[in-house]
């Protein structure tokens, strides 16, 4: 029998031990698995309470149980789940009795959606924003996840594409009564308007974007400077824990060490580099080399100073603010409110110690992050795939519109059915199987 004519079985909630766990059952033998475990099956979607036996007629636990026949189901099969205490025993002789059954077998990682999405009950980018979702740290990331699982780019292209096959049906039958005289301008000249607009939309959405696609990935904010100003002091409040060693000793971070966190809900990977200087410490040298390059990948760099006479960072494309810490230890100058401007970039004077001046640097850093990620919940593409298929439509539709000024109907005909294609493969609908993996590999097992 194929894989995927196999009914699967796996754990669909948390690691063991737990209160309660799930196991959830799919495939064409779920409901006989049900019966032969829980000695009945319950109505669909009512929960019923069931002593679970194997295939011995020994107990395994005192249960609930669930069907939900399909496809009126979460994978479009017939499914079962099995809500029994979270022990690992109870665990291990569950699967033990549901592996008995012929051609039933433990899920792989993201087999349930895989199904669901073969089964038409969501469409790639519901399936990526379910993945978001589980993958989701910050509130931030779990608002835009949510917009994904919700469709709401899969209705736009669904649409957009539902509009394209319309206007290259007219162009095709403009094509086909070539002959009628004026009939083929006046099929082609509503087909082209509409291309146009397609175009427009499309080209708004990705301008609008960018914004969203990142936000997945975090803002990393570089913590620089000469050894011993405090960094990382600086960096164990930002977490309000201890995450790097805290010495009156230059050199005592070697490495580069990050912490993620959430500021108001955005997600944001703090790094403590390794103090920049000459050296000749190999192990430290190694770490300045590190420290550089990171400070330089990230898209904000915190310069960290104790006192005027260390020289400001070199600037580079990230931006760098300066932030002059141990004030605790020297006086401020009497121009010094906190934080204000020098030479274009932003100034903060702090005591990372004493916690003097961190809330408004944090509160520089929230603001940062809204600018860079966008605080509006409008934005529609949350993957570089997305992006790039719907650059290929709009690449397509202008492809379309130009042919058409050159009187070629069979191209703008052709360019139309490739940018269908493209939404097609956004969707998940044709010509996908080739990153399927790639995308349902990355779920957990269970879901």
């Amino acid at each position: 029998m194929h894989p995927r004519d196999q009914t699967i079985f796996a754990l669909s909630s948390g690691r063991p031990p737990n209160a309660i766990s799930v196991v959830r059952v799919s495939g064409a033998h779920a409901g006989a698995i049900l019966n032969a475990l829980a000695g009945k099956i319950p109505l669909p979607r009512m929960a019923g309470r069931a002593l679970i036996r194997d295939a011995d007629q020994r107990p395994v636990d005192d249960a609930v149980v669930l069907w939900f026949p399909g496809p009126k189901s979460a994978t479009g099969e017939d499914v079962a789940e099995f809500h029994v205490h979270g022990g690992r025993a109870v665990l291990t002789a569950l699967f033990a009795a549901l592996s008995s059954f012929e051609n039933t077998r433990a899920a792989e990682p993201g087999e349930f959606t895989r199904r669901a999405f073969e089964n038409g009950k969501l469409d790639l980018t519901e399936a990526e924003g379910l993945d978001d979702l589980i993958h989701a740290d910050t509130e931030q990331q779990r608002r835009q996840a949510l917009r994904q699982l919700k469709g709401l780019l899969g209705d736009k292209a669904r649409s957009w594409r539902a509009q394209i096959i319309e206007a290259s049906a007219l162009i095709e039958a403009g094509i086909d009564f070539s002959d009628e005289g004026d009939v083929p301008a006046e099929l082609t000249a509503p087909a082209l308007a509409k291309v146009k607009q397609l175009h427009d939309e499309i080209q708004e959405v990705l301008a609008a974007q960018g914004r969203s696609e990142r936000l997945r990935e975090g803002l990393v904010v570089a913590i620089a400077g000469p050894p011993n100003v405090g960094k990382s002091t600086l960096i164990n409040q930002l977490a309000r824990r201890e995450v790097a060693i805290v010495s009156p000793h230059a050199g005592t971070t070697r490495d580069v060490i990050e912490v993620q966190l959430d500021l108001e809900g955005y997600p944001v990977t703090v790094i403590d580099t390794a103090g920049i200087r000459e050296t000749e410490d190999p192990v430290e040298r190694e770490g300045v080399r590190r420290a550089r390059a990171r400070a330089a990948e990230a898209d904000l760099v915190l310069w960290l100073i104790d006192d005027d006479k260390h020289q400001r960072a070199a600037g580079g494309a990230a931006p760098v603010w300066t932030v002059r810490n141990k004030i605790d230890l020297a006086p401020l100058k009497p121009h010094a409110t906190g934080v204000g401007q020098t030479s274009g970039s932003r100034y903060f004077e702090i005591s990372a110690f004493r916690g003097d001046g961190l809330k408004e640097l944090t509160a520089a850093l929230v603001g940062h992050a809204e600018n860079v990620f966008g605080s509006d919940e409008s934005g529609l593409i949350g993957r570089e795939r997305q992006r790039t298929l719907l650059r290929d439509t709009a690449a397509a539709l202008q492809r379309s519109m130009d042919g058409a000024r050159s009187g070629s109907e069979e191209l703008v005909a052709e360019d139309l059915r490739a940018a269908a294609h493209s939404l097609g493969r956004l969707l998940g609908r044709v010509d996908v199987e080739d990153i399927l993996d790639k995308i349902f590999r990355d779920f957990c097992v269970g879901k």
